[in-house]
């Protein structure tokens, strides 16, 4: 069988993996499961958004194709946005919007590197950025974050791992898995760093918007010459609650995003009608809504924190924050097996550390955002009747 073997090397999804072992059970009322895996806020679209897209979807525009880069409004309002929270100049130009932040991503990639090439991936890693860079033949350099650092990634240590071939480095933050939160100081260190020798930063921002503090996560949008280092990517499903209507944006330099243009209209030409509008409006008329969950996510954590601090020996906390918390299982057990014990035993799903690159086998990703903070007391009962 003629396969392309880039792609048969690429690992099984990860979450879809996860789901298959609870696919087909019946979970009693009393013990519900508890789904911590697939990063889904655990709330719905605002009501005047489902008013508005019900709206949209009966214009006969919404179902036509937009243009490749997103409709203009759209890419306006974000680059307004952007240019008002980060205090730099960011124009329509810059933007491109995306069927989702995955997308961007892997636009970004194929607009950078090639097969061969390098990227910088501080670990643990999210791993359908990694999936990418497998399945295009793109080298990943890991770059080790120690618990002892808060998981932040050191500026000294990558350094030492650029190669000839480095072609970015990538930083997520709120970081996914770990929920870190990078200082803005850290991100500056890593954009004099890209410029430096000459290649790109990827700031992937998919969960900016629960930062407890909100404002500007960072300055790297200040410089004049930001474009020439700095490549954003971020999620209005995540921002919105409608991560099924896959919006996402690119945010770079003119010369990425006419590349960018090239890759997109090869993938799905453009993001779907309903989700720009959706992602418009909730731009133009949602600042408050997503406001109060910036909020509402912050005590989802106090909650998720106060339910482990029983088993705190057991599930140490290694790094929590935004929409993540990242625990050491007490099991003498893989990651991928805990997880499954805890599907199996504990009704709870949860991500295995393996899965987001070496050295994790000892972890578990716990997606907290999706809990209702009355739900997680369950939790620290279930994982301490487990641990016993």
């Amino acid at each position: 069988m003629l396969i392309n073997p880039l792609l048969a090397s690429v690992e099984t999804p990860p979450v879809a993996l996860v789901q298959s072992w609870v696919k087909e059970r019946d979970f009693p009322d009393g013990r519900p499961l508890l789904d911590l895996a697939q990063a889904a806020p655990g709330w719905p679209m605002a009501a005047p958004l489902v008013a508005h897209i019900t709206e949209a979807i009966q214009k006969p525009e919404t179902a036509r194709y937009a243009p490749i880069l997103g409709e203009q409004p759209l890419r306006q309002a974000l680059a307004d946005e952007m240019t008002a929270l980060y205090g730099g100049t960011i124009q329509a130009e810059n933007v491109a919007i995306t069927s989702g932040c995955n997308q961007a991503y892997v636009a970004a990639i194929m607009a950078l590197a090639k097969e061969g090439d390098a990227v910088m991936l501080p670990t643990p890693w999210y791993f359908n950025h990694k999936m990418t860079l497998d399945m295009f033949g793109i080298k990943a350099i890991p770059l080790p974050c120690a618990a002892d650092a808060g998981m932040l990634p050191d500026v000294a240590a990558a350094e030492k791992l650029i190669t000839p071939r480095t072609r970015a480095i990538v930083l997520v933050t709120p970081n996914n898995p770990t929920g870190a939160i990078y200082p803005s100081s850290l991100i500056q260190q890593f954009v004099a760093l890209a410029k430096a020798h000459n290649i790109k930063l990827i700031i992937d921002e998919t969960y900016r918007d629960f930062i407890p503090a909100g404002g500007a996560p960072h300055d790297a949008f200040k410089a004049d010459t930001w474009a020439d280092t700095v490549i954003q990517l971020y999620s209005f499903s995540k921002a919105y609650a409608m991560p099924g209507l896959r919006v996402g944006a690119v945010t770079a330099g003119a010369d990425v995003i006419g590349l960018v243009q090239k890759a997109l209209d090869s993938i799905a030409i453009c993001a779907n009608g309903a989700g720009q509008a959706a992602a418009l409006y909730g731009i133009r008329s949602l600042g408050e809504w997503r406001n109060g969950k910036r909020q509402e996510m912050a005590l989802r954590l106090a909650a998720f924190q106060q339910a482990m601090k029983p088993i705190a020996n057991q599930f140490p906390i290694v790094s929590a924050g935004a929409f993540f918390a990242y625990c050491r299982h007490p099991f003498e057990l893989s990651a991928l097996e805990a997880a499954k014990r805890l599907a199996d035993e504990g009704a709870i799903m949860a991500m295995p550390g393996s899965a987001f690159g070496p050295g994790q086998e000892q972890m578990l990703r716990f997606a907290f955002g999706n809990l209702a903070p009355e739900a997680a007391a369950a939790i620290g009962e279930r994982l301490a009747a487990l641990a016993r």
